[in-house]
């Protein structure tokens, strides 16, 4: 009997390093996780949050999105693009839409926008569009451009050319002159609050 309580002690002894050994793999697991969270945080997305109806309808303002920040480092934005850029004379960051990327010819007549000499398909403003037209208005009655005021110019080197989807209540390209790659942040990719509206953002 005396023997048999002595296997058991001996038991429960050799239990308690194997359960510590467990404990100390899951928190070395959880501090893993926790590492490669913020890195990824901090190093490839950044959230932001739309304020103001500058792409309505696409965002509303509050609306919270996730911003790719490492996909600009492999390549550069292309037309119908979601972007988020630096504003230096504002002091904060904008969202709006790329139409034209360098090299490219762009003009705005009315709700017409042209791309080397081609209208721009936008699925995304139709709706709203063909609504304003409907009662007899522009959805677009905005059409001076950067410095000059002209209707036409060539995107330059190293720049993209952004219009906000709200083209009658949008500051972009058309006041503010072309963006520079170096200021864009990255693109919008994903929206994750409110939940409702949570989901990839078509480009």
């Amino acid at each position: 009997m005396q023997e048999s309580n002595q296997d058991a002690v001996s038991s429960h002894q050799a239990g308690k390093p194997k359960a510590k050994n467990e404990l100390l793999e899951w928190i070395k697991a959880l501090l893993i996780a926790l590492i490669l969270v913020v890195l990824i945080r901090w190093l490839l997305f950044k959230p932001f949050v739309v304020q103001g109806p500058s792409m309505e309808p696409t965002f509303v303002s509050n609306q919270k999105l996730i911003v790719n920040e490492i996909l600009y480092d492999i390549r550069k934005p292309e037309r119908g693009e979601v972007i988020v850029f630096h504003v230096p004379s504002e002091g904060r960051d904008f969202i709006k839409r790329v139409i034209a990327v360098a090299g490219d010819t762009v003009k705005v007549e009315g709700d017409q926008v042209l791309v080397n000499g081609k209208p721009v398909e936008e699925s995304y403003i139709q709706e709203a569009v063909d609504a304003a037209n409907a009662e007899g208005r522009l959805y677009n009655p905005v059409t001076n451009f950067p410095n000059e005021y002209v209707s036409e110019d060539t995107v330059p080197e190293g720049h993209v050319f952004v219009l906000g989807d709200n083209r009658s209540n949008s500051t972009d390209s058309r006041m503010i002159g072309f963006v520079p790659l170096g200021d864009i942040v990255g693109r919008a990719d994903v929206i994750f609050w409110p939940l409702k509206d949570i989901g990839f953002i078509s480009q």
